[in-house]
């Protein structure tokens, strides 16, 4: 095993050097002090909206009590992390790009590859991915800035996809300034793809950024304002399927906030909100690969009630609609973006180890790993979860030590 510290000496680290007792550091994060001291024990592990409030509350970024970026163990996958330092020079050199080597490729087949990409992000598959994006990313920014009217419009939309996965491929593996200059780069290749839905799209990926560092406010009038942009966009006020999706998706991502931002009541308002959304399309869609729908929806209700810190509904709720599909618990289908489904189960993990179900958390941080290997790996909460069972595990199993192994802890 590792020496990696673990989240909760980070924590007692930092509060000690900032000369804040545990008292004074559960009140500015309104929390009680004993469960502080189990999360600076390491017998706990606090969701990510609380890893957020510690952050700020001790003047750091998350980043900072989540250990990332990784750089041990599992994490020096060759393949993926030398592409970091090329993807900082690419989107340094946005407007400015080297001069091209060879001819770049035709927009339709650019896109063609950009399509793939997208589609790699949505399941996770980050080691596969990453060393396609510095040469698809040059090439698409010669296409942009060397053509004019439709062409060009077309050009920036597949670009500002492109520099999409890069957000997502850098926040993966715990390059957060890198992921914060790629959302800014989304915003500018938006701005000029003449499609006011990818602008929303590039809004929505900074107001989750926002949200992840923890400032609510902000991430809120944003949200708010898009709801209002979305409405405004529709063709005499009729939304069309990509405009439902996209609103659902706002609303899920404000139902994430409130619950992180402990307004309970307003999260569940959202989730309601979305439910129209979710019911009038009636089927899970992709648009502008913003995953929503019914299971979505599902899966944000439970992921607002943990990160509410009412773990025990989440998994009620989670029999519920297990009762009605007459089996134990919900299952996500099979048809469900790999990231999406990975995301959920690692979520859920967490909260079973919470309420004191080791063997379900066990088995659902395994799942996890079966459905995106490459999510699974790089996620602070699969390895802050697995460190754990690792520690309270008395009878010195292997295969659960194998697991953390396996996540580079």
């Amino acid at each position: 095993m590792s020496t990696t510290s673990h989240i909760g000496e980070r924590i007692r680290e930092l509060r000690k050097v900032r000369q804040l007792t545990v008292r004074q550091l559960a009140s500015r994060v309104k929390i009680s002090p004993s469960l502080l001291q189990k999360f600076e024990s390491g017998d706990r592990n606090p969701a990510p909206g609380l890893i957020a409030q510690l952050a700020r509350a001790l003047g750091v970024g998350p980043d900072r009590l989540t250990g990332q970026p990784y750089i041990n163990g599992a994490e020096t996958e060759e393949q993926v992390q030398a592409v970091i330092p090329e993807l900082r020079r690419v989107l340094l050199t946005y407007d400015n790009p080297d001069d091209p080597i060879t001819a770049p490729r035709p927009l339709p087949v650019l896109a063609a590859e950009m399509t793939h990409v997208a589609q790699m992000r949505q399941d996770g598959q980050y080691v596969r991915m990453g060393p396609l994006l510095p040469g698809l990313l040059s090439e698409l920014t010669h296409v942009a800035l060397g053509s004019t009217g439709r062409d060009q419009q077309q050009a920036f939309g597949w670009l500002a996809r492109g520099y999409r996965a890069t957000n997502s491929l850098a926040h993966k593996l715990g390059y957060h300034d890198l992921s914060l200059t790629a959302i800014e780069r989304v915003r500018w290749a938006a701005g000029q793809s003449g499609d006011p839905l990818m602008q929303v799209t590039a809004a929505y990926l900074k107001a989750g950024a926002m949200v992840r560092m923890g400032t609510y406010l902000p991430a809120r009038r944003v949200l708010e304002g898009l709801l209002e942009e979305i409405d405004r966009l529709a063709p005499e006020q009729c939304l069309a399927d990509a405009h439902v999706a996209l609103q659902g998706a706002v609303l899920l991502k404000l139902a994430i906030l409130e619950a992180r931002d402990g307004e309970p009541d307003r999260a569940r308002s959202r989730l309601d909100e979305a439910r129209w959304n979710a019911q009038t399309l009636g089927r899970d869609t992709d648009h502008y690969e913003m995953s929503f729908g019914p299971t979505n929806l599902k899966i944000h209700e439970v992921a607002a009630l943990i990160d509410s810190g009412d773990t025990e509904q989440a998994l009620a709720r989670l029999r519920e609609w297990g009762a009605e599909q007459d089996q134990a618990e919900w299952e996500v289908p099979d048809s469900l973006a790999g990231e999406r489904a990975s995301h959920h189960y690692i979520d859920v993990a967490a909260a079973r180890l919470t309420e004191g179900d080791r063997d379900g958390a066990y088995r659902d941080l395994l799942r996890a790993r079966a459905t995106s290997p490459s999510h699974a790996r790089f996620h602070p909460t699969l390895r802050s979860t697995a460190a754990t069972l690792v520690r309270l595990d008395r009878q010195q199993d292997d295969s659960i030590a194998g697991l953390a192994r396996w996540a580079g802890v």
